[in-house]
C-alpha cells in the first residue's frame, strides 16, 4: 500500500475531558482527525465524552483515549506522559484545560482546605503537565508541538469572593508567558485562551444571579460553548511558526468590559 500521502498522525492530549470545555474541545479535535487522549479524574465521564463522540461518527473511537489521573498529582502526571511517549513516541497538542473553582468567600472566609484544592488543581496541575508536555516535545523528532493553556476572564478581572480561584488563573499567565519564552528554542508554542461565561454546568448560576462587584445580584449572559471551541481550533490550526500568545472569547453582554 502506498502510504506516501498518508498524513502524520497528529497526537493531543485535554485535560479535563470529562466535562464542559475539555470534552467539547476533546470532540472538536476528534472530529478534526486528531488521535486524542482524554484525561480526567472520572472514568465513567470520560467514557461518556467518547460515547458523545462515537453518536456523532462510530470510528472516532478508535482515536479516542480515556485515560484516568488527578493532574494535581505529579506522579500521575508523568505516568500519563510516560505512556502517551510508549504509545506513540510523540505529543503535538495539550490543553492544559483542568481546573476547578472554589466556593465565594472572603480571604479571611476561604478556608485553607479550598485555598489548597485551587493551587493543586489549577496552578500545580498545569505545571506538572506543561513540565512534561515540554520534555516530550523538545525531545521528540521532529520536535516541537503547541501548549494551551486554559485561563479565565479572572486572570485580568476578578469576580468579588473569587481570591483563591483569581490568583491561581493570574498565576497561569505567569506561566504561559515564560513557557512561551522558554519554548522559542525548542519550537514550542504556548498560547492561552480566556473564557468569560460559557453556557455549562458550572456557570448555570450565572443566569439565575450572581454576585457583582458593587454586592448586588444580578444574572449575566452566557455564550454557547461553539463559541469557545471555535476560538480554540482556530489556535489549535495555525503553523507553529503562529502562535496566539493572549485571546479572550466572552459573552458579549457579560459585565466583564468596566467591571467594578
Amino acid at each position: 500500500m502506498d502510504t506516501s500521502h498518508t498524513p502524520p498522525e497528529r497526537i493531543a492530549l485535554v485535560t479535563g475531558a470529562g466535562s464542559g470545555i475539555g470534552r467539547a474541545c476533546a470532540l472538536a479535535l476528534l472530529q478534526d482527525g486528531w488521535t486524542v487522549w482524554l484525561v480526567g479524574r472520572r472514568a465513567a465521564a470520560l467514557q461518556a465524552s467518547i460515547e458523545h463522540a462515537a453518536a456523532q461518527a462510530p470510528a472516532l473511537r478508535a482515536r479516542a483515549h480515556p485515560y484516568v489521573a488527578d493532574v494535581g498529582d505529579p506522579e500521575a502526571v508523568q505516568a500519563l506522559f510516560d505512556a502517551v511517549r510508549a504509545r506513540h513516541g510523540r505529543l503535538d497538542l495539550l490543553f492544559n484545560n483542568a481546573g476547578v473553582f472554589t466556593l465565594t468567600a472572603t480571604p479571611d472566609a476561604t478556608t485553607l482546605e479550598h485555598w489548597h484544592q485551587a493551587v493543586q488543581t489549577n496552578l500545580h496541575g498545569a505545571f506538572y503537565c506543561l513540565r512534561a508536555a515540554f520534555g516530550l516535545m523538545r525531545t521528540q523528532s521532529p520536535r516541537g508541538g503547541r501548549i494551551i493553556n486554559n485561563g479565565s476572564i479572572s486572570a485580568h478581572t476578578p469576580r468579588p469572593g473569587s481570591i483563591a480561584y483569581t490568583a491561581t488563573k493570574h498565576a497561569i499567565t505567569g506561566l504561559t508567558k515564560a513557557a512561551a519564552l522558554d519554548g522559542r528554542a525548542f519550537d514550542i508554542a504556548v498560547g492561552q485562551i480566556d473564557i468569560g461565561n460559557v453556557a455549562s454546568d458550572m456557570t448555570a448560576a450565572m443566569a439565575a444571579g450572581v454576585l457583582q462587584a458593587d454586592g448586588s445580584i444580578r444574572p449575566e449572559a452566557r455564550m454557547g460553548m461553539d463559541a469557545v471551541v471555535q476560538t480554540f481550533m482556530a489556535m489549535v490550526r495555525l503553523p507553529l511558526q503562529a502562535n496566539v500568545l493572549f485571546t479572550t472569547v466572552m459573552a458579549t453582554q457579560m459585565p466583564f468590559v468596566g467591571r467594578g
